[in-house]
């Protein structure tokens, strides 16, 4: 007859306590056991865990300018250096090309001036095409000046 132990070698069920080895003291009743293997630690008290809502960030607040890490939120497309308003959305170019290739107020209507994109639509509809002279000056005009989108902000230039 063999000598063997008495009771077969089975792991503790998953998750369960597992008795320290021969000669070790089991760690204090007081300490958590760590986490099994691919499981996140238990949340530790204080700290905000990632997903979660918390308390508004206090500091300086967000400055208009880019900063050292991009642009800033508030002008993610610069800065006009003379009157130091955020640029638009919207592109001079594009605004341009748009009433000069198109004469019925379309670049107008893109940069968000309704009121006069409506008048030199009218006009150039009344006149049989002739009031189309007036949106095609203005794309011009756009193209060489410092021209502002529907909320007063300067067209960006590319």
């Amino acid at each position: 007859m063999s000598q063997g132990p008495e009771e077969p070698d089975v792991p503790p069920p998953y998750g369960a306590p597992t008795p320290p080895p021969a000669g070790e003291t089991p760690p204090p009743a007081g300490d958590p056991a760590p986490p099994p293997y691919g499981q996140a630690p238990p949340p530790q008290p204080g700290y905000q865990q990632p997903g979660q809502q918390g308390y508004p960030q206090q500091g300086y607040p967000q400055q208009a300018y880019p900063g050292p890490y991009g642009a800033s939120p508030q002008a993610p497309y610069g800065i006009h250096p003379a009157t130091g308003l955020p640029y638009s959305d919207k592109s001079k170019l594009v605004a341009g090309l748009l009433q000069i290739l198109i004469p019925l107020g379309i670049g107008r209507f893109y940069i968000g001036d309704t009121k006069t994109g409506v008048w030199q639509l009218v006009v150039t509809i009344l006149t049989c095409g002739i009031g189309g002279l007036w949106p095609f000056i203005d794309g011009i005009i756009i193209l060489a000046t410092d021209s502002k989108d529907g909320n007063g902000l300067p067209l960006r230039t590319s």
